[in-house]
């Protein structure tokens, strides 16, 4: 099913994935929030004590995988198959798509259908209890990191495209401040627990650098 309800013209997206209340995941994400609102990117990314790490880093992807489908969502009428031929950032990078199951060889794809396959895959593994399991007990699969990093990677890509192809689009819109704070709070993440190669956000290496301030990088390795 494709992850956009109508014609695109719509800009109506699936309802956000949502974590149960009463769930410990739950909890954690009151938490993210929590630490968030401080102000402190750097402390609001850091694993809680005495938590599971798989956790933290499942309640967080599901919070970007929230915040990108709203940013986008915001300039779906401006990033269309006439616009955006080729799901690129910037003239040296370009991707393809390929989920390994239904698209097993890389396709090359516009850039809103490439975005459409991926929300749509990235919904299913997060509904997906055997991969993102949301209850007490259950365990999370011994591949998870490895899906996370994936899902994560290719999250990067859409902030990527926004900012090359339509950063003129989101400063009209006035949400800049709001795509610029969302991008450091996924990049503080990604680096405080090694989730993306450094090689994967050279499309944004400038930026990135911008951001954070390399001096004050701090990793963790999961």
């Amino acid at each position: 099913m494709s992850f956009l309800f109508g014609s695109r013209s719509t800009k109506t997206f699936k309802p956000k994935k949502n974590i149960p209340e009463g769930t410990h995941q739950y909890e954690l994400m009151k938490h993210a929030a929590m630490t968030l609102g401080t102000g402190n990117l750097r402390l609001a990314v850091q694993l809680p004590e005495g938590e599971d790490s798989n956790e933290w880093v499942a309640v967080n992807t599901v919070d970007f995988f929230n915040q990108i489908s709203m940013l986008y969502g915001t300039i779906t009428e401006f990033c269309t198959v006439q616009s955006c031929p080729i799901m690129s950032a910037g003239p040296k990078y370009e991707y393809h798509w390929a989920d390994g199951v239904s698209i097993k060889k890389p396709i090359k794809c516009s850039a809103p259908e490439y975005i459409d396959y991926l929300m749509t895959w990235i919904q299913e593994q997060l509904d997906n209890e055997t991969v993102f399991p949301s209850k007490i007990g259950v365990p999370f699969p011994k591949n998870f990191l490895t899906l996370a990093k994936s899902i994560l990677k290719r999250l990067f890509r859409v902030y990527a495209h926004i900012y090359h192809q339509h950063f003129e689009e989101v400063v009209t819109l006035e949400e800049e401040a709001h795509l610029n704070t969302s991008f450091k709070h996924f990049i503080f993440f990604v680096q405080e627990f090694g989730l993306i190669d450094k090689k994967e956000l050279a499309p944004l290496q400038e930026l990135i650098d911008r951001l954070t301030g390399k001096d004050s990088e701090r990793h963790v390795s999961l």
